[in-house]
């Protein structure tokens, strides 16, 4: 099995200063890759930037101008969450290209599955604004680009971001090409993703959001994953899974207060993979998004790849925790259910 990574220097230069959302992700992350041998084994992908029109598939002209007019005046907050310098705006274009090269490569047959290391990370930007750390949304321009470059017609985009994906599900909420599949902790930033968000129009049950308890951990999400994502993919019958890949439900992640552990992690990675082998030839591109300990991130990104390459064996230093989980899932996945037709499932 080949596994690509997309990677380039360029995202290291969005600098960001102390904030949590800054180059020592991917530094670190990278290190480790190498550290263990895992990188020697991966096939690399080529990053490119993103060109105006792919940009514009989701995004306002007026806003992507805007953004590059702030960096050229040396940068600034695009809002209360997000900090751009001199080189934002070409490490945001190559993170969105990032992401298409992975498409292209596992669409080509050039790898199986591919894991875009990118940052700045996407899927709260919206049309015409930046939103929690995101400038531009790369998972979702990634999923127009396979629209239309290469004539799909359905492609998931399965989001395991500790945060909801807001500009990811706004951008296809009336979409019918695309399944929007979102697990977050719920109320919490950026306050969207409730149950009942299911699309509209002739997208009507296509976002299929799973708000999670704050405390609840690896038996939750796997279920969520196996009950709820497992049939209606198997309903929509996708010809390419996209994941926004956030690592910040780790129990060790102090932005949140989730109870996922590594292997959790890659215990939803393999439902993933075999969903693509059963539905879509194996086609599979995960996107980096959130994920703030870095450790978390560096094990975490190991994890997915060893997934990837057929390892049987899951290397978890940090472990699990036995923090007591809140009560209610049972009821909760019941609701879900029904709202999308899965009762007895």
């Amino acid at each position: 099995m080949k596994a690509g990574l997309v990677y380039d220097p360029i995202y290291l230069e969005h600098d960001t200063g102390d904030h949590v959302e800054n180059s020592r992700r991917l530094v670190t992350a990278m290190s480790h890759l190498r550290e263990t041998g895992v990188e020697e084994k991966l096939t690399r992908v080529p990053a490119r930037p993103a060109s105006m029109e792919e940009l514009e598939m989701i995004h306002a002209p007026e806003y992507i101008s805007y953004v590059k007019g702030k960096v050229e005046k040396g940068g600034g907050w695009l809002d209360p969450d997000t900090v751009v310098s001199p080189k934002s705006y070409e490490a945001a274009s190559y993170a969105v290209g990032g992401g298409l090269a992975a498409v292209e490569a596992v669409v080509k047959g050039k790898v199986d599955s591919a894991f875009a290391l990118v940052r700045p990370p996407g899927h709260h930007a919206v049309h015409d604004r930046a939103m929690g750390f995101c400038i531009f949304n790369n998972v979702a321009i990634a999923a127009k680009f396979a629209l239309s470059r290469f004539n799909l017609k359905r492609i998931l985009i399965a989001d395991f971001d500790v945060h909801h994906g807001n500009g990811t599900q706004d951008a296809f909420y009336a979409d019918p090409a695309v399944l929007y599949f979102s697990t977050h902790q719920f109320p919490f930033y950026p306050g969207t993703g409730w149950l009942n968000e299911t699309g509209t129009g002739k997208a009507e049950g296509t976002t299929v959001n799973f708000p999670m308890v704050a405390g609840w951990g690896d038996e939750e999400y796997l279920r969520a994953f196996e009950e709820v994502l497992v049939p209606v993919a198997r309903r929509f019958q996708p010809q390419l899974i996209l994941v926004s890949a956030g690592f910040d439900a780790h129990w060790a992640d102090h932005l949140a207060m989730m109870r996922a552990s590594i292997t959790g992690i890659a215990r939803i990675t393999k439902v993933l993979k075999e969903l693509a082998a059963e539905l879509c030839q194996g086609r599979l591109v995960f996107t980096l998004e959130g994920g703030y300990n870095l450790r978390v991130v560096a094990f975490s990104l190991k994890a997915i790849f060893d997934v990837f390459c057929g390892a049987s064996d899951i290397d978890d230093p940090l472990g699990g925790t036995t923090a007591r989980k809140p009560d209610g899932f049972d009821e909760h996945i019941g609701n879900i259910k029904r709202i999308h037709h899965l009762e007895g499932y």
